[in-house]
C-alpha cells in the first residue's frame, strides 16, 4: 500500500509514504501536510487536498510514495515500468525542492 484516502472525508485527504527528512520538511513548510494519521509518523504524511500544497507537488509525492513502497518489494513482485512511470509521463515529475 502506498496511499490511503478517506474519500468521504471533508476535507478529502490522502496519506502517503515519504522519505523521513522530506516528510519533516514538508510538515514545516505546508499547513496541509501533517504526520500520517494512524500510521508511522516518521514515514507517512497526511495531506489535505485543496489546501496550500500545490497540485504538482501532490502528484510528485504520490509518485514518490509509490516508488518507496515498490522499492521495498521483492524484485519478482515489482511491475516492469510501474504505474509511477505512467503517471510521470502523463503529468511530468517536477523536482520537489526541500522546503
Amino acid at each position: 500500500m502506498f496511499a490511503l484516502s478517506g474519500i468521504d472525508a471533508d476535507p478529502v485527504s490522502v496519506t502517503l509514504k515519504c522519505d523521513p527528512i522530506l516528510a519533516r520538511d514538508l510538515r514545516a513548510a505546508y499547513d496541509a501536510v501533517t504526520p500520517g494519521y494512524h500510521m508511522n509518523k516518521e514515514h507517512w504524511n497526511t495531506i489535505r487536498a485543496g489546501a496550500d500544497l500545490p497540485d504538482d507537488k501532490l502528484r510528485w509525492l504520490i509518485d514518490h510514495s509509490h516508488e518507496l513502497v515498490a522499492a521495498g518489494l521483492p524484485r519478482s513482485q515489482r511491475a516492469a515500468g510501474g504505474a509511477s512511470s505512467a503517471a510521470r509521463a502523463s503529468h511530468g515529475s517536477p523536482q520537489l525542492p526541500r522546503p
